[in-house]
């Protein structure tokens, strides 16, 4: 047994070696450091002085700026291609990602980026990928220094530099930061497949040329932001003005930005992942699943089959965690109706009329704009689906709230940040006993919504989170349209904003004049209309 460890120890330290001996190249590492301290008084200058210059001019000054290094506060690109891997590869492709991350460790820097992007692009179809747009620009913002974002800010026409496939990049750059050029390297393609292999470097260097070239040097200040280990610096040394060096010390005193200092609000995004999928929690994770699936079994029974006096301590005594909010002068105004109440929720998840009925531990009738049959069948309260045709649909709820209570998601759809949509005004002529109910959930691990993958999935998905929670909030009531001052076509839509604001103001979310068909053009490219087999 000791003859087999020593000679298991003996490989490892040969194979250490053999690895890390090339990197380890004193006169390389002595010549650059000896270009850059000749040149520091000429050309580079520590990054933090750059916080002193002025505005820069949009049209005479170009900023190019590597993202790795000078933008984004977390060292490590391991955790962007763990999310391409299990969003758009699925769980094997992340469980294998994790498993090479040992050896990830002992290659270097470029040959470990090759390792991840064979490892998640391989095999993925180039026309389905929209990991790149929908779902990365969420967790890069949540990394992006508050330092950095405030030299952005400074003006002048912007590069930014990647090595890194732009098809994970662009997005997020362009759409959320207003880069104006980004430059990162090519995942080759063979018949609409990634091969998993990227371009050469020489071609995102020619890029990077050809756009240095265009804004006219002769004209134009190039100014180059870059790390001591970064390969831009040694590309632009030849063309910038000045160059600013980014060090790890810099960087351990970044501030990440919070969501009120971003450039433009982020109200879309998808995926199943609502973590930063470290190699330590993406392990947590796939610890946890098999606890997980077991979990969401035991929790849905519960939920079905069993009554609510009986499925609710259960459910709390699993980790669930359900909060009401319930409101007193309610409860005696509808003692002498003859019709039932409508009440009228913003939505965070598929779950959100089951809650208000676990909350309110009454039988309710939930009108959707759009469900599985999965879903449908599996729906512990009566559902009833609407046909988005406004005659038909009125008709529909006249005759549910003649039979009972019914609560609707005038959204028609899930948002997961905290943005209400657009309300339909449909509701507004249903019932003049309008009840807004404030709906919030909080998840730690997965996400209970998507829009580009199976949505009869979602309540699994939510219910398989360590701890759940679910928070209802029931306002003050609200008259309907016929009791609306005024009257007429604008009325339905006053009513309609009226309660949106109400809610909006109870759970501190902001209003938007989004849809549901904005929602599925930008995260999944069609309107957003589910089969119904």
């Amino acid at each position: 047994m000791a003859k087999f460890f020593m000679n298991y120890f003996s490989f490892f330290f040969f194979l250490y070696r053999l690895v890390f001996k090339p990197s380890k190249n004193p006169k390389t590492f002595h010549r650059t450091a000896s270009n850059i301290h000749a040149n520091e008084g000429k050309l580079y200058h520590k990054y933090p002085s750059f916080a002193h210059k002025a505005n820069l001019s949009k049209d005479q000054t170009l900023l190019i700026f590597n993202v790795e290094d000078a933008l984004l506060k977390s060292p490590s690109l391991f955790p962007y291609f763990m999310l391409v891997a299990f969003e758009a590869g699925g769980l094997l492709r992340a469980f294998i990602l994790i498993l090479s991350y040992p050896l990830l460790c002992l290659v270097g820097e470029d040959m470990r980026l090759k390792i991840m992007v064979f490892v998640c692009f391989f095999g993925v179809k180039t026309k389905s990928f929209r990991v790149g747009s929908v779902v990365l620009p969420k967790f890069f913002l949540e990394d992006v220094a508050v330092e950095t974002l405030e030299v952005l800010k400074k003006g002048g026409k912007k590069v930014g530099f990647s090595n890194v496939p732009r098809v994970m990049i662009e997005s997020f750059l362009r759409d959320y930061l207003d880069i104006d050029f980004v430059v990162g390297r090519e995942v080759k393609v063979f018949r609409g497949y990634f091969l998993g292999v990227m371009e050469d470097k020489k071609q995102s260097n020619a890029a990077l040329e050809t756009i240095i070239g265009s804004q006219g040097l002769g004209n134009c200040d190039v100014i180059g932001i870059s790390g001591f280990k970064g390969s831009l610096q040694y590309q632009l040394s030849s063309h910038c003005k000045e160059i600013y060096l980014v060090r790890n010390a810099d960087k351990r005193s970044w501030q990440r930005i919070r969501r009120d200092e971003y450039l433009k609000p982020l109200i879309f995004h998808d995926g199943r992942l609502a973590f930063m999928p470290t190699p330590l929690a993406t392990l947590a994770m796939f610890m946890w699943l098999p606890f997980g699936i077991t979990l969401s079994m035991i929790r849905a029974i519960s939920g079905i089959l069993l009554p609510y006096r009986l499925s609710i301590p259960i459910l709390a005594y699993s980790g669930f965690q359900l909060s009401l909010s319930p409101n007193p002068s309610l409860r005696s105004s509808n003692t002498r109706k003859t019709r039932g109440r409508l009440y009228v929720c913003n939505h965070k998840t598929l779950l959100d009329p089951l809650y208000l009925s676990f909350s309110l531990q009454k039988e309710l009738t939930a009108v959707t704009y759009s469900l599985s049959r999965v879903s449908e069948l599996l729906a512990p309260i009566k559902t009833v689906r609407l046909a988005r045709d406004r005659d038909q649909d009125s008709k529909m709820m006249e005759k549910m709230l003649n039979e009972g209570d019914l609560v609707v998601c005038p959204e028609g759809t899930t948002c997961r940040e905290p943005y209400l949509l657009r309300f339909s005004p449909l509701f507004t002529e249903m019932s003049d006993d309008i009840v807004p109910v404030a709906m919030d959930s909080h998840v730690s691990m997965f996400y209970g919504t998507t829009a580009g993958g199976l949505k009869c999935l979602d309540p699994l998905f939510f219910i398989m989170n360590p701890r759940p929670s679910y928070n209802v909030r029931v306002l003050d009531g609200v008259y309907g349209l016929s009791s609306f001052l005024g009257g007429g076509e604008r009325s339905r839509f006053d009513v309609a904003n009226h309660v949106q604001s109400e809610i909006g103001k109870a759970l501190g979310f902001g209003c938007t004049r989004l849809t549901r068909r904005d929602k599925y053009l930008i995260l999944a490219g069609n309107e957003g209309i589910v089969n119904k087999s």
